[in-house]
């Protein structure tokens, strides 16, 4: 699983990971590759990258810090549904929190997913992060944190 790895996007890699799939029924719970790119230009806190295996994009993830308090976020990823069921999503999120902790200088991460992903739910409590008991106002997402040991 260490041929688990990001790059970012470019004119390489923009076509497969706007192609990212998901499995039917999972595209309530994430915006689209298109939005959250979209959303990148309007707003150049967020950093979208590719997940790659060996020379494979197999996903796409958004992160990125934000006002006086750095407010660090990992705030999309997806896996292609081809990968999903294998483990890379867990590694992905690994290692991204470490890239994230480092580039940043944060001990303290923040996530939200809809109530109804509890696949997700799951993962991110395996990982470390904790419900905060609070719902983001604009969403309805339930906010998480995970703060380094």
């Amino acid at each position: 699983m260490s041929n688990v790895y990001f790059k970012d996007i470019d004119v390489t890699n923009e076509y497969q990971v706007r192609n990212i799939k998901l499995k039917s029924g999972q595209e309530k719970y994430i915006e689209t590759v298109d939005e959250c790119l979209k959303e990148a230009t309007i707003y150049q806190e967020w950093h979208p990258v590719a997940i790659y295996f060996g020379e494979g994009v197999i996903g796409f993830a958004m992160y990125g810090s934000f006002g006086i308090n750095k407010d660090t976020w990992i705030d999309r990823i997806m896996i292609d549904e081809k990968y999903q069921g294998k483990g890379y999503g867990k590694i992905a999120m690994i290692k991204l929190m470490d890239i994230v902790s480092k580039e940043y200088d944060v001990n303290v991460i923040y996530l939200s997913i809809t109530k109804e992903n509890s696949t997700a739910y799951s993962l991110y409590k395996s990982l470390g992060f904790e419900f905060m008991n609070e719902v983001d106002p604009n969403n309805g997402e339930l906010l998480f944190k995970y703060t380094l040991k």
